[in-house]
């Protein structure tokens, strides 16, 4: 079995080569995730960082960002694997131009950046972030749900796409405010389930910026009992 599943994995690389995440060209060399010339353009995030959220910091004796000082957080903690403006173009295409196959190589980069850190939160599933039923009739595609079963296969930990769902419509939160973006995101999220027996989870998302999100998220997942809620992302913005 595994090597039929190789050689049709091959075959449609033949056919249909796989893009490299980066510049949207087939892959070079053939086989890779990212092409050799790629691989080095993406920016990872570096320690100091955050012990809240996960963003850089200037100051190595700092512990919590200007963010995470001012505003309380409903999240344990959280990290993420590359500055937003370097992955910029490569996200908009995952999102929103059908490239899911870019996943394989975000779910890699998350786990050898990242894999350590879950771990240790020895998580009893990985939550993608939902989007509203109508985006994805629209797109065709979640693409929080894409990149977590690819870190979920990669790490053999369940994904449960099902738990926690996104019952109101919202606006793009890309030009709100912090308290635009918790009034856009009140009552967006309902858990689908009465006998939540999870008691650690991490959500996976593509960009944290300021975190309503992921606080949203975890209001309700701690109403349903879930004691440790940790979150990663692909990527993190400078938020404010």
């Amino acid at each position: 079995m595994h090597i039929i599943k190789t050689f049709l994995g091959t075959l449609t690389d033949l056919l249909y080569p796989r893009r490299c995440p980066i510049c949207d060209r087939a892959v070079r060399p053939f086989g890779s995730l990212v092409c050799d010339t790629c691989r080095e353009k993406p920016i990872y995030i570096k320690e100091p960082v955050c012990m809240k959220c996960g963003k850089e910091l200037e100051d190595e004796e700092e512990e919590y960002c200007g963010d995470c000082r001012r505003r309380r957080h409903l999240f344990d903690s959280g990290r993420s694997v590359f500055a937003y403006k370097s992955l910029a173009g490569s996200l908009y295409r995952f999102k929103y131009k059908g490239r899911q196959e870019y996943a394989a190589y975000y779910a890699r980069c998350m786990y050898e950046r990242l894999g350590g850190w879950i771990g240790q939160r020895r998580p009893d599933a990985l939550i993608p972030v939902p989007v509203h039923a109508s985006k994805k009739r629209t797109r065709g595609y979640n693409q929080a749900e894409v990149l977590a079963r690819e870190l979920g296969n990669i790490m053999h930990i369940p994904v449960d796409p099902n738990l926690i769902a996104r019952v109101r419509k919202t606006v793009p939160m890309k030009n709100l405010s912090v308290s635009d973006r918790q009034n856009n995101l009140k009552r967006a999220f309902k858990i689908c389930r009465n006998d939540v027996k999870l008691d650690t989870i991490v959500i996976i998302d593509d960009i944290y910026t300021t975190g309503s999100t992921i606080d949203a998220m975890s209001y309700e997942l701690r109403r349903a009992g879930i004691r440790h809620v940790y979150f990663v992302t692909l990527a993190i913005g400078r938020g404010i």
